[in-house]
């Protein structure tokens, strides 16, 4: 948090003090999950329960904004390896023990500028560059400096300058999972809205400024463009869609010298109550070194890729994702609300050597009951030529102030 200070005062001068009321906003928030893991190889099987507290407060006046919010995690069954502690006879379960401070930022927002500057969530387009990692207990956040300004109509310039990226990990963090990677970390997103669909542009130019993390291998440039749009086909007919095209480089420090594409074609087509979805996504290989594909290392993974985790980080060789779902939603079901059943069936294979890594299927049950959100997931991985067989079962509730 070195740079914390300047960044809040360089906001401080953004604007003029506006002698207003301050307006005061608590943030509470609190998750209970359950989570059990079983992967072939391993003596023992995974069971979490894990509790999750955030809380805060939010101080408004006029268009300054200040906000702190500290968060904890406590594992109240911790027969599972988190990563840091725990024997790795048992699946991984990323979420371990943390106290921390979440965010602490000052914003200064007018209707055609906002700038925040502190410690902040940066969530990107769908996330897959640059997230939150929300799904995980102690999610990913940055120490940054950030402007977001819409000079005209539809357009939309988006740029921040991250020297901290704070992990997932937490305080514990050490070794190849660093409780914070440090770096000169540029994320520029120009958008337009366009007639067929949301188009933009974009650079990420990630410097991961520590050794112990794959010894400066995951350092990259990526340019890219990508189209999100959606049009009505009929009455309650609905189709979605996503294009995207990147390429990415070795950046900075990074010893490997290497370039590698991704694409990706997404299509949703909404039939009143029914939703299906297909695509396919394309981390591309260079030479077929390790850390020489594709990677995403400040994405919010877990939304990718399976929810078994087992793509984490890009193989040698690469990935192609073909993917097709479906499911069906009721705007309210007794006392519950927004209830949804989805089910996501995964092939895996290499961008080279044509190997077949595997297949996934995931399902997910969600729907709320007032401010609890409520959610039962589960992914099976079936292993061809890549990790090992593994099932994972979660039971989640969120609840939010």
């Amino acid at each position: 948090m070195k740079y914390l200070l300047l960044s809040s005062a360089s906001l401080v001068v953004a604007g003029p003090a506006c002698a207003q009321d301050i307006d005061l906003k608590p943030l509470v928030e609190a998750r209970l999950r359950y989570e059990h893991a079983d992967q072939e190889g391993l003596q023992e099987k995974s069971d979490a329960v894990t509790i999750r507290a955030r809380a805060g407060l939010s101080a408004t006046s006029g268009a300054l904004s200040a906000t702190v919010v500290g968060q904890g995690t406590l594992a109240a069954v911790d027969k599972y390896y988190d990563g840091l502690n725990g024997a790795a006879t048992r699946p991984i379960v990323a979420d371990p023990q943390d106290i921390a401070l979440y965010i602490a930022q000052l914003q200064y927002k007018t209707k055609a500028m906002t700038l925040t500057g502190g410690r902040q969530k940066i969530a990107l387009d769908d996330e897959r560059f640059v997230g939150n990692a929300g799904f995980r207990d102690n999610g990913q956040t940055f120490d940054a400096v950030r402007m977001e300004l819409t000079p005209a109509k539809g357009l939309k310039l988006d740029v921040a300058y991250a020297w901290s990226a704070r992990t997932i990990w937490g305080i514990q963090g050490k070794g190849l999972r660093q409780q914070a990677v440090s770096g000169d970390n540029i994320f520029a997103n120009v958008s337009y809205a366009t007639p067929v669909g949301t188009l933009t542009g974009f650079a990420y130019l990630v410097d991961q400024d520590e050794a112990a993390v794959q010894g400066f291998r995951l350092s990259s440039q990526t340019y890219g463009v990508r189209l999100a749009g959606a049009r009505p086909l009929a009455q309650a007919v609905k189709l979605s869609y996503q294009l995207s095209y990147a390429r990415q480089s070795d950046y900075r420090e990074n010893p490997n010298t290497y370039s590698a594409d991704y694409w990706l074609v997404d299509a949703t087509l909404d039939v009143k109550s029914w939703k299906l979805n297909a695509g396919y996504e394309v981390l591309g290989a260079s030479s077929g070194a390790a850390l020489t594909s594709f990677q995403t290392p400040l994405g919010s993974n877990f939304k990718f890729q399976g929810w078994a985790d087992k793509f984490l980080t890009t193989p040698a060789n690469g990935i192609r994702d073909r993917y097709i779902g479906g499911g069906y939603g009721w705007k309210q079901l007794g006392p519950l609300s927004g209830a949804s059943l989805q089910a996501i069936w995964h092939r895996f294979d290499s961008d080279r050597l044509d190997q077949h890594y595997g297949n996934e299927w995931d399902f997910v049950a969600s729907a709320k009951v007032k401010k609890t959100a409520l959610s039962i997931r589960y992914a099976r991985y079936e292993a061809k030529t890549m990790a090992t067989n593994t099932q994972r079962l979660w039971l989640q509730a969120d609840w939010a102030y």
